[in-house]
């Protein structure tokens, strides 16, 4: 399992890299590999926003159906559309070609409430 330390990372398992004021954001390498094969992801539309925490994402996998959580409140500024064609990047690639949107984010001050690649390597361990 692959945890990058220049990310933050939620409960969630969603993955946050911030980028010149704009978030990129994907779901890590561990929620990947617990949801097997993505076969459907329905992603937002540019210009949707959408608060912290609140679920904005449905990825859908040979085993189950999952929520993704907004990790930042803000508005999408693009969305992987790479990912309609090829859902599969998520598994392949999770932090690369695998990032579901990009986020115009509202408040720095929540990144505060992400976690480090140390805590969530402690917080996965756990699980």
């Amino acid at each position: 399992m692959e945890i990058k330390k220049e990310l933050y990372y939620t409960e969630n398992h969603e993955w946050v890299k911030v980028e010149d004021g704009t978030a990129v954001m994907g779901i890590s390498d561990f929620a990947q590999s617990e949801l097997g094969d993505v076969v459907f992801v329905e992603l937002p539309e540019n210009g949707d926003e959408f608060e912290q925490s609140e679920q904005f994402v449905v990825i859908e996998s040979v085993k189950t159906v999952s929520d993704v959580y907004m990790p930042l409140s803000g508005k999408i500024s693009e969305v992987n559309e790479e990912l309609l064609d090829s859902p599969e990047l998520i598994n392949d690639d999770p932090y690369g070609e695998g990032w579901i949107v990009k986020i115009d984010f509202d408040d720095e001050s929540e990144l505060d409430e992400l976690m480090n690649s140390e805590e969530y390597a402690e917080f996965v361990d756990e699980e």
